[in-house]
Formats: C-alpha cells, structure tokens, sequence
C-alpha cells in the first residue's frame, strides 16, 4: 500500500472528532502560512458534525481557527434543497458555519435544490475552475478533503458499482445512485486524489467489514470506492474508533 497512509484508532467518535480539529487546525496553519488562504471539501456524516461543533463552539479551538483566509466547499452534495434536513450544506451550516466569523462569499454551496443534478454539478465544476483559476487540463489541490465511509464502502458520493468511479476528465459530476434511487453530487476521484490532506473518519460498528476490506484486502475499487482514495502528492489520515477498526490485523492498526 502507499507509505503516506496512517491509521490512528482512538476511543470513540468525540475522540475522532478532536484528533481532526488538531489536524484542521494544523493544515490551515500551514497553509495560510505558505499562501495566505486555506481550501478544505467538507463531508457530511455524524462524525464531520462533531468536528465542526467543535471547531465552532469550543473556544480554545475557535480561537485558533482562521476563519477570514478558509475557502469551504463541499465534497458532495444530495439532490435536496439547502434547507432540507438531508443536506450536507445545512448540517454544517447549523453546526458551524453560521456560528463562525465566516462571510457567506467563503462558502461555495453545491445548489442541490437544482430539478437537474447534472446542472448543479457543472455549475459547481465552474466554481472550483473559477476560485482556483485553474487552466482546463488542471485540477484544484484542497489543502485539506475531509471524508467519511459507509457501511458498504463509499465515500463522498461515490458508491458501488457507479459511473462517477470511472470519471477521469470531470472535476464534479452527478451521480445516480440506484440503491437510493437518487442523484448525488460529487467531487470525482481525480479531484480528490489531487489534495494535500486527506482525513477520513470512521466510526462504528457496521463500517468494521468494510473498512477492513478496504484497507487490508485485494484492490476492488468499483465494490469499494473509497479504496480510490490515495493521492500521490498528499497524506491520507484514517482516524477510526474501536468498534469499526475491530477487525483489522493488528499491524494494520499503526502508521503504514
């Protein structure tokens, strides 16, 4: 496997959710440092929640944060509008976002309430092509890509058996995902192996087989996608708690 992959387990959700608000922290740093701005893809998901809970209303961290220089945008979206309790806008809206000295202008908002996912996305393609000034052969680099994985192995929206896997020109497409008879839209796997910092955070149980397939089994990225995950310029940290990491050998579960 790549050598720029660690693993850390750590007690619980909370525990994940405070290790990755060290790590934002630590890549905004060095980020603003070298360039003045700092670009991060947002996940959804239980875990992400608590990580910007904490960023928002925890004030030792909150204090830390360069909320002026941070760009945020979103690794995928659901075909739902902004106010709707699916979204991943809203929930890290109402967790952090609206909480924090960020102007609106600093988040870049996939429009999911479009009645065409495919618009949405190539809107959103536009914004990541505008904001980075990217030539058209580029892609964006993000500072830092926060993931989460679900049971069956998917990440952002890239899920099983999808034709966004297989997406190599595109920087955001729409994806229809059968089992849930609905559009996503996501970030496609160039764009996110394009970035500096990955972290992918992984709690609970059910996620154990599957992260284990991902991480100890053969390369089988149309049945696990987030095994396409591994940027060649850049670190991926899994940050897991016990009961998903239950099944993993144990030398898988230090830095590899």
């Amino acid at each position: 496997m790549t050598n720029n992959r660690e693993i850390r387990i750590l007690d619980d959700a909370n525990g994940i959710a405070q290790t990755a608000a060290a790590e934002f922290l630590d890549a905004a740093r060095e980020a603003v440092q070298e360039k003045g701005s700092f670009t991060v893809a947002l996940a959804g998901g239980s875990t992400p929640k608590v990580l910007y809970g904490l960023l928002a209303s925890n004030p030792l961290l909150q204090a830390k944060v360069p909320w002026s220089k941070i760009q945020f945008f979103f690794g995928d979206e659901r075909h739902v509008p902004p106010d709707n309790t699916e979204s991943n806008f809203r929930m890290a809206s109402e967790a952090m976002l609206s909480k924090a000295p960020v102007d609106p202008k600093q988040v870049h908002r996939i429009k999911g309430e479009k009645r065409n996912a495919a618009q949405a996305a190539e809107e959103y393609e536009q914004d990541l092509r505008t904001s980075f000034q990217l030539q058209p052969d580029q892609l964006p680099r993000f500072d830092l890509v926060l993931l989460g994985m679900g049971p069956e192995g998917h990440t952002a929206s890239l899920f099983p058996g999808t034709k966004a896997l297989k997406e190599e020109r595109r920087l955001v497409v729409s994806n229809w995902v059968g089992k849930l008879y609905t559009d996503r839209i996501t970030f496609t796997p160039p764009v996110l192996n394009n970035a500096a910092r990955v972290i992918f955070m992984v709690h609970g149980e059910e996620k154990a087989p599957a992260l284990k397939a991902v991480l100890e089994g053969p390369y089988e990225p149309e049945q696990l996608p987030a095994q396409m995950i591994q940027p060649k310029q850049g670190k991926v940290l899994w940050l897991l708690d016990p009961s998903a990491a239950s099944m993993l050998v144990p030398q898988a579960k230090g830095a590899v």
